[in-house]
């Protein structure tokens, strides 16, 4: 059965909300859709900086928790693999045929430990991350039990102040302990900033940025000393890319929003001062809605609440217009600030989320849209995938 056949057996507003060839005005809302234009040349151009600066990048799947965006990501951007937070999330992108993946959170429970361990098996070479000796034990009994192999980085606190190890001392040690497993291979570091992605400022988060590096230097002249130079250092996202690409330490990227981009990120400022959505990168993602009353002049009600959105980094922003205003949301409503009543029953709006991961969490399909059509769906593969 082709994928047009597939789709049309579907009910559009119960099973999905849209299918392809339809106009964008038929889209049941609210639902996320994509600017497939757009989201096509933010990846081409992530991939372009980093093969203009020899860098791998492996695009962060928890932002959209989807095989099909991640494809994309590899075929026109040149990514080669995919970061998970969680096991379960790692497997949806294994058994969807990504070869490379970092889960770059630490993994303890005995259960989890053991479903990692299995996924070796299914052809996709898998990292992990490691800020406990006892953990290494774990890891490796596992492997062996399985047959197979586990690569792990030492995960190095870089100012997040969560998970990973602090001294240079530390990160050797636990090098040492890898590297001497049975079942386990040393395969660099992780050392993401994230506390720094979004300071408004350019020159903060380059302060932020600077002990990092620092703080990495440190550790590979470490383990440079002890015999154990790492094959890869691992970090950096939409808000530093540039500075771990330009670090001389760093050879891998994790970036992820860029593809999306969403309000919070998009609030960021690049080095002239200017708004990184507005230059840097396009918003892509956007929460379709449409206008379900106007009962009062001055407010529109639309139906994206927030059982479709995550606004714990802001209230999503009313994309390509000036005159109306999202500013408030209840469970199953939006209220768009309307003064000048320009609104009608159905119009629909693009909202830009205030934070695109949790956001696409919450969603079964992204709608790609493409000159005014519905040109496919993609199943958000990994939504739920949080054990």
């Amino acid at each position: 059965m082709n994928a047009e056949a597939k789709f049309n057996q579907l009910d559009v507003g119960y099973d999905v909300p849209a299918v392809p060839g339809m106009s964008v005005d038929e889209i049941q809302t609210p639902c996320l859709i994509l600017d497939l234009d757009a989201l096509e040349r933010n990846i081409r151009k992530m991939g372009d900086y980093a093969k203009a600066h020899n860098m791998r990048h492996r695009a962060h799947g928890k932002m959209h928790k989807s095989v099909d965006v991640l494809r994309l990501q590899e075929e026109l951007g040149g990514a080669i693999g995919v970061c998970c937070q969680k096991v379960s999330e790692a497997e949806v992108f294994v058994r969807g045929g990504i070869k490379d993946v970092l889960v770059s959170n630490q993994v303890r429970d005995p259960a989890k430990i053991d479903r990692l361990a299995r996924l070796p098996k299914l052809g996709a070479r898998i990292i992990v991350c490691v800020d406990d000796p006892a953990n290494v034990a774990d890891l490796a009994n596992a492997a062996r039990k399985h047959g197979t192999t586990i690569e792990c980085f030492v995960e190095i606190d870089v100012g997040a102040g969560r998970c990973g190890v602090s001294s240079s001392a530390a990160v050797v040690d636990l090098a040492k302990a890898i590297a001497g497993a049975q079942g386990l291979r040393f395969a660099g570091i992780q050392a993401y900033q994230g506390a720094m992605q979004h300071l408004d400022k350019y020159v903060d988060r380059k302060a932020k940025l600077d002990l990092a590096v620092a703080q990495v230097k440190e550790a590979v002249d470490a383990l440079k000393k002890a015999g154990l130079e790492p094959e890869l250092v691992s970090g950096g996202g939409t808000g530093s890319y540039y500075f771990e690409s330009t670090s001389g330490v760093y050879n891998e990227l994790q970036c992820g929003s860029y593809a999306f981009m969403d309000a919070d990120y998009g609030r960021i400022l690049d080095e002239n001062g200017k708004r990184i959505d507005k230059g840097e990168w396009e918003n892509s993602l956007f929460i379709l809605t449409s206008v379900m009353s106007h009962a009062k002049a001055d407010k529109a009600i639309c139906d994206a609440g927030l059982k479709v959105q995550s606004v714990d980094s802001g209230l999503p922003f009313v994309y390509g217009r000036e005159d109306v205003k999202y500013i408030k949301a209840t469970d199953e409503h939006g209220v768009i600030e309307d003064i000048q009543g320009v609104l009608k029953i159905n119009d629909k709006l693009r909202l830009v989320p205030g934070h695109c991961d949790p956001t696409c969490n919450i969603h079964d399909w992204y709608v790609g849209v493409r000159n005014g059509k519905v040109e496919t769906l993609w199943p958000v593969s990994a939504r739920g995938k949080a054990y």
